[in-house]
């Protein structure tokens, strides 16, 4: 990064809205390091007047204003840092609104669950520095321009581009935890990314098909048996990709599961539920299937429950 830091946040959602705040709020009138929010309609006409407002322990202070915000990418100026915070659905055609604007130097963070979310950037994006990375928050949208957070404090893994092993973050990174931000910095964060993903996918997928709750799933015999299959999936492709999960990752999600209420929900679950149009079903199950096809690996419980959830059969 250049002495000199201009830093464009993609999708004011919670995770977008939490980071992005942070920033905005730290880096306030200053010319050497500027903060650019995209957002869409309501929310854009919202913070664009009256700043975006972040509800959390963390900050006395709830209104940070950007130095610029737009509502369309192909009007934004020329960025150092892409922080891609928009829902899966949507990665594809951000990635072809930015790609005319990546250079050599220009770096993408993208903050998003799933584990094929680099290589869907770089399907579309060649250049540039594309940063993989986990997250962690418990925040969401109250209401158009206005991020609820609650629990601990958001948290961002930070690894290297396996196209630019030699690319070091560490000035993106001291920026960042400047603002207040818990970010970690280490050579390969795939590890992280595919950890998460074993328990967003399977609880995820099972509660969704059910409609049973994370603590439902561990108690249940039969959910607890497809959430182990689904998972014992997504090893078999971890392992054929040599990515460096634990031996004993099955068990670990089901003690990482005991750790939430009994009653809590998954977003999947909800977004099932209330019928939404766009949800992370693609992001689960349909990553895994890609895979075993890619891999040629068998995933028929990722299929099944896939089916399953696509053709409402959901009880």
């Amino acid at each position: 990064m250049k002495t000199s830091s201009k830093i464009t946040i993609i999708g004011l959602g919670g995770v977008g809205g939490y980071f992005g705040f942070k920033l905005a709020q730290r880096y306030s009138n200053q010319e050497d390091t500027r903060i650019t929010f995209v957002a869409r309609g309501e929310t854009y006409e919202i913070v664009k007047k009256d700043g975006l407002r972040l509800l959390s322990p963390e900050h006395e202070n709830p209104i940070a204003h950007p130095a610029e915000i737009y509502a369309d990418l192909r009007e934004i100026p020329a960025t150092d840092v892409f922080l891609i915070c928009v829902k899966e659905y949507d990665l594809e055609k951000i990635c072809l609104q930015l790609k005319d604007k990546i250079k050599a130097d220009t770096v993408i963070l993208p903050l998003m669950n799933g584990v094929d979310i680099y290589e869907r950037i770089r399907k579309v994006i060649s250049t540039g520095i594309v940063l993989p990375a986990c997250v962690y928050v418990a925040s969401h949208i109250k209401e158009r321009g206005t991020v609820e957070h609650k629990g601990n404090a958001g948290k961002i893994l930070v690894g290297n581009d396996p196209r630019h092993p030699d690319y070091n973050a560490e000035k993106l990174i001291d920026l960042m935890k400047s603002a207040g931000i818990d970010v970690q910095y280490k050579q390969d964060a795939f590890p992280d990314i595919w950890t998460k993903f074993f328990f967003i996918a399977s609880f995820g997928l099972v509660s969704a098909r059910y409609n049973q709750s994370i603590g439902q799933i561990n108690e249940f015999p039969k959910l607890r048996e497809r959430a182990t299959w689904i998972m014992e999936e997504i090893k078999a492709i971890a392992n054929k990709k040599n990515i460096a999960i634990p031996a004993d990752i099955i068990e670990k999600t089901f003690q990482k599961a005991a750790t939430f209420p009994y009653s809590t929900p998954t977003s999947l679950q909800l977004d099932i539920q209330s019928g939404k149009e766009h949800t992370e079903l693609e992001l689960f199950a349909g990553a895994i299937i890609d895979y075993g096809k890619i891999l040629e690996l068998p995933v028929l419980e990722s299929n099944r429950i896939y089916e399953e959830i696509k053709s409402g059969k959901i009880s």
